[in-house]
């Protein structure tokens, strides 16, 4: 046996008798350890502002977050990958008996969104498309030139573009259909920011996205080369007054939270934990997020912010788990 083999050998003896490293709490200090999450794009902004807040307050406490869809994000928890997923889906039964527990934190929309350098921005605008109709774009594929929606469109090719991940927005936008996410047709787009700048790339295109990757937060209106398809409710061919909330976040997200803009495609966002791997220092860092306090910066960053009645209902969730031994 060598020098350099006898080295490693020590070295790796070494590590494995060390000593972990545990979340821990100093009344001075505060909570020291890590907390990893995974997960949607949807929640992914947010998260990562809570988490330099929370610093602020425990600065002992390492962040790992990553945005890779919900389907990563669940399957990350449950294969205890990771303390906490990002899901903007509803949970299977498979996930719920295998012990995914969902805590929600907000409330954001999937919506409806078109090049803003289409050759009819402004009649998509005026008009709007109905369920149907984005239907037969996303679904039936019934609809395969932009003139075959309106006689007044373009008589070009529509660009449909949907998520090639496992994706909460995707899911929640075929769920407007009475579909699932396989249902769905189009050019596949990895992540969010993918397909928003797919649908900026192209003229004919149509897609969906998250609020986040929608709007500009500094403007606080549609980022350049893309906007909103305003949904036609009642389906008689325009954008009535009680419809046309589009303009700006602001009026979007009070739209979403008076229950205007349907459900879905509007759905709530949940933190997402195995029952029996919830460390003490990962429970308060989602009582933190529950917080009203933290709750306030919802609005402001494209989000809804959850009732007081839904927020206690949440931390009752956190108060009947047992909080596990277990370290990361």
């Amino acid at each position: 046996m060598n020098k350099l083999t006898i080295s490693i050998l020590t070295i790796l003896f070494s590590l494995s008798c060390a000593p972990k490293k545990t979340n821990s709490y100093d009344s001075e200090t505060g909570y020291s350890g890590n907390i990893s999450i995974s997960g949607a794009f949807a929640l992914y902004p947010i998260v990562v502002l809570w988490s330099e807040d929370f610093k602020k307050i425990h600065p002992n406490v390492r962040f790992n977050i990553s945005a890779g869809g919900a389907g990563k994000g669940i399957t990350d928890v449950l294969t205890d990958m990771m303390d906490i997923g990002l899901v903007s889906r509803d949970l299977h039964q498979q996930e719920l008996t295998k012990g995914a527990l969902p805590i929600f934190v907000a409330k954001d929309a999937v919506l409806g969104t078109y090049n803003a350098k289409h050759p009819n921005a402004g009649l998509i605008k005026e008009r709007g498309l109905t369920q149907r109709e984005l239907e037969g774009i996303f679904v039936t594929h019934s609809y395969k030139k932009w003139n075959d929606i309106d006689p007044r469109f373009v008589d070009l090719p529509i660009r449909a573009y949907v998520r090639s991940d496992a994706a909460g927005a995707a899911e929640t936008w075929a769920k407007f259909f009475g579909q699932n996410q396989e249902d769905l047709k189009g050019i596949g787009i990895f992540g969010d920011p993918g397909l928003a700048q797919a649908v900026k790339d192209e003229p004919m295109a149509i897609g969906f996205n998250n609020i986040n990757y929608v709007y500009d937060l500094t403007s606080k209106r549609t980022a350049a080369d893309i906007d909103v398809i305003p949904l036609d409710k009642n389906g008689n061919g325009k954008i009535d007054e009680e419809e046309n909330f589009y303009n700006t976040i602001d009026e979007l997200t009070t739209a979403v939270a008076a229950g205007k803009y349907p459900s879905p495609p509007s759905r709530p966002l949940a933190f997402v934990v195995k029952k029996d791997n919830i460390n003490p220092l990962v429970q308060a860092f989602i009582r933190f997020v529950l917080d009203k306090k933290q709750q306030r910066h919802l609005l402001a960053n494209g989000y809804v912010p959850m009732t007081e009645s839904q927020l206690a209902i949440e931390l009752e969730k956190i108060k009947s788990e047992t909080p596990s031994n277990k370290s990361k």
